[in-house]
């Protein structure tokens, strides 16, 4: 199927919608046809990064959300245009950025990674 071609695609209800929220994404929330959800930052820094970070995964998966970027914050607000509502898409998208952005290889007790030093000066995303 070329990129132009659309397929069909299951649109989640509301009720629907919420369920799978709760289930694999319980940091998202359902509001206006959208689900989303806030990233606190620790500054511009921080959120450029968020920003860019959702960016490349968006681009990768060819499914771009709107973002509401501010100094110490990004809203990530997903809807699949096409379908003209909440798709497999949707909830795909918003599980690979919440794995991303909230990853903290430091609570790994295997990894050699150590993650982000526990100083103000270098922390750029909270956690939840």
């Amino acid at each position: 199927m070329g990129w132009r071609e659309r397929k069909s695609e299951k649109v989640y209800s509301e009720a629907e919608t919420e369920t799978k929220l709760r289930e694999i994404l319980p940091k998202w929330t359902l509001k206006e046809g959208w689900i989303r959800r806030t990233y606190k930052t620790s500054g511009w820094k921080g959120t450029l990064m968020a920003v860019n970070t959702i960016g490349h995964l968006a681009e990768a998966a060819w499914h771009h959300p709107d973002l509401n970027v501010s100094y110490a914050f990004v809203t990530v607000k997903l809807q699949n245009h096409a379908a003209k509502g909440i798709t497999d898409k949707d909830f795909e998208l918003a599980a690979k950025i919440e794995a991303v952005l909230m990853w903290q290889p430091a609570l790994d007790e295997h990894g050699a990674l150590e993650g982000t030093p526990e100083d103000p000066r270098f922390k750029y995303l909270k956690y939840d």
